[in-house]
């Protein structure tokens, strides 16, 4: 009935410290996760069938795992940094 396919990244941190920072991006169906990149595995690992063969696909592209690892410190470092600030002005 209309739900298929999404993904969703998020950031789990403790700190603004980048070590503190786990980025994850995962691949839904059907609301099954199929995949997922772990900044702290540092590749994707494949939970279907389906999801193996793309992980292998896309572990064996080293440029497209640069690509991801570094998502932590744009994606999330730079989004915590401003949630950071954000939380602190109002407390």
């Amino acid at each position: 009935d209309g739900f298929l396919e999404f993904s969703v990244d998020r950031c789990v941190f403790n700190s603004t410290d980048l070590k503190d920072i786990e980025y994850i991006y995962s691949m839904y169906y059907d609301k099954l996760e199929y995949i997922r990149f772990s900044s702290s595995v540092g590749k994707f690992v494949g939970y279907t069938e389906h999801g193996v063969k793309n992980a292998e696909f896309w572990n064996s592209d080293a440029g497209y795992l640069v690509e991801m690892k570094n998502e932590k410190e744009r994606y999330c470092k730079h989004n915590i940094d401003i949630d950071y600030q954000a939380a602190l002005t109002k407390s």
